[in-house]
């Protein structure tokens, strides 16, 4: 059972969870399960040394934790923690906070692009199967705050069954695979109004 969720507020611990490797440390835990230095080092593209600091610092600030061992017990297993983390943007954050938070949001939103970004360049060579289920949409939305919340409770209830780090490959049905799902729900902001062009501009007039 997963823990209350937790509102992160230390500005240590939001810029120690915003390097990319981490990131890519922690995706590949919350996928795959526990693993090794030399494991996840593999997929964050540094060396066994530079992922155990990383994996210790993740620890440190109660972002992962030993996993039970394997086989002979020498190597050290690690796993994600059980807590349920959110960034809530507070119009009292100090700025300090406030940093850290819009650090940690757009270090995430970045790895989340770029997984995204790869599964783009591999959709044509998934099979029929998965290809007819692979969606990329952007929709507008028109409802107010409540509405939005509620929406958000809703989704979240929908996914929790098959959230990886909860379901193994032995619960899931045969030819089940890691999967993604991001979820961005918010207000539009203002768009910017850059005015109207010149009547001539990019028409080569004066050439």
């Amino acid at each position: 059972m997963e823990r209350d969720r937790e509102d992160l507020s230390d500005p240590k611990a939001m810029r120690a969870l915003a390097h990319p490797a981490r990131l890519a440390i922690l995706s590949r835990l919350g996928a795959d399960g526990s693993a090794t230095a030399t494991e996840v080092a593999e997929v964050a593209g540094i060396t066994p040394s530079a992922a155990s600091y990383h994996l210790r610092m993740l620890a440190k600030y109660g972002f992962v934790e030993d996993a039970p061992p394997r086989g002979d017990g020498r190597e050290r297993l690690w796993k994600i923690t059980d807590r349920q983390l959110t960034i809530a943007l507070e119009p009292e954050d100090q700025p300090d906070v406030r940093e850290a938070k819009d650090l940690l949001i757009r270090a995430v939103r970045r790895e989340a692009d770029n997984e995204l970004q790869r599964a783009l360049s591999a959709v044509s060579q998934e099979s029929d199967e998965w290809r007819d289920v692979t969606r990329f949409q952007r929709l507008t939305l028109r409802l107010d705050a409540a509405e939005m919340g509620r929406l958000s409770e809703e989704i979240e209830k929908l996914l929790r069954p098959y959230y990886a780090r909860h379901r193994s490959e032995e619960d899931a049905p045969p030819g089940a695979r890691v999967a993604e799902a991001q979820v961005n729900l918010f207000p539009h902001a203002k768009r910017p109004v850059p005015g109207l062009p010149s009547e001539d501009h990019g028409t080569g007039a004066g050439a």
